[in-house]
């Protein structure tokens, strides 16, 4: 296996990893932003009311988003499996 095939690997891994991870992180941060406006607003600093809103989030940008994420990474599997021969090369 040549270094430069490696590094192909690890690319195309961070690149899924990104498209996979940034929906979620972009939407728990979007959350966790309101969520500061309205207590600075407010003055209520409950703890909770940090952490709920943001696990609520996420959940459901997982419950819109999971078939494309599972599509996303059992493509990206399946194509490292379909090219294990040329990489054993």
């Amino acid at each position: 296996m040549s270094e430069e095939l490696l590094l192909e690997i690890g690319r195309e891994t961070l690149l899924v990893v990104l498209k996979l991870a940034l929906p979620i992180l972009g939407v728990t941060l979007i959350v966790g932003i309101l969520v500061s406006i309205f207590q600075a607003v407010t003055q209520i600093h409950e703890l909770t009311l940090t952490f709920v809103p943001k696990i609520l989030a996420a959940i459901l940008v997982v419950a819109l988003l999971g078939s494309w994420m599972l599509r996303t990474l059992l493509d990206f599997t399946g194509n490292l499996f379909w090219n294990l021969p040329l990489f054993l090369r």
